[in-house]
């Protein structure tokens, strides 16, 4: 998984369709109130910290690669809530977890093999992952902006050496994985979760964080700001709607087994 810097203040301002989705999952958690919960990529917590409140007497571990969002999330105090700063791939709990959670952050993982057999291992006998994340077909609008920016002038040769960040399978593919794996009463669905975004200023921070996170680390000091600027406008474009909403496509898979 690459590691990217965010700005999880910023994150948290930025992210109100991804808590949307994230609390749509809770009620297919089916929580007794006494579970052992692993958040994975838990960003900003503030979705991790609603989860240890349905756990009263459970816990709940968050964990995310960027310690800006780690920082963040460690504002979110409860006896039961620990935030870790982890990378996925370093995980190596074992029959800890009942419930392995995680929402919109699994697109930023480019190996899910790796994922699903150590997230097998970190689950206690019977316990289930539930996760929501990009597929195929997700911000299709953004990504042939972006696409075609790294590859015009005067970018083109800071992104030699650039390797796209996310892994967004179809449901097939994923299912594919799946059926690899140990996991029992697999599940995988699609959703189209596509976006207005309330104007411009809205769709700007989607855009900033953490949308462009990846690309911002390659270009010079002395493009960023031309570089930012020219995606945000040819974004902006094709978004904006005749009453001031931006558009984007956004496609989910939703993911579900037990172990």
């Amino acid at each position: 998984m690459g590691i990217y810097e965010f700005n999880g203040k910023k994150y948290e301002q930025a992210s109100r369709h991804q808590k949307e989705w994230g609390q749509k999952l809770f009620s297919d958690l089916h929580l007794n109130g006494n579970e052992s919960i692993l958040d994975l990529g838990c960003g900003d917590g503030v979705l991790t910290e609603q989860l240890s409140m349905l756990v009263p007497e459970g816990s709940v571990i968050g964990i995310d690669a960027s310690i800006g969002m780690i920082n963040t999330a460690k504002k979110h105090k409860k006896k039961n809530l620990q935030f870790l700063n982890m990378d996925m791939a370093d995980m190596n709990f074992m029959n800890q977890f009942d419930v392995i959670y995680s929402n919109a952050a699994l697109h930023w993982v480019k190996d899910h093999s790796r994922l699903l057999n150590q997230s097998y291992s970190a689950l206690k006998p019977g316990g289930k992952i539930l996760w929501n994340f990009a597929g195929e077909g997700n911000c299709s609008d953004f990504f042939e902006i972006i696409r075609n920016m790294i590859q015009t002038e005067p970018y083109k040769k800071y992104f030699q050496s650039f390797q796209w960040p996310w892994y967004m399978p179809s449901k097939f593919e994923y299912e594919g994985l799946m059926n690899l794996t140990e996991f029992k009463n697999i599940v995988v669905t699609e959703e189209n979760a596509d976006r207005f975004f309330t104007d411009a200023e809205e769709m700007i921070g989607w855009i900033d964080q953490p949308s462009l996170v990846p690309f911002m680390q390659y270009v010079p000091e002395e493009l960023k700001e031309a570089f930012r600027n020219e995606v945000i406008d040819a974004t902006l474009k094709r978004a904006i709607q005749p009453d001031g909403t931006c558009f984007q496509p956004f496609r989910r898979l939703k993911v579900s087994a037990v172990k």
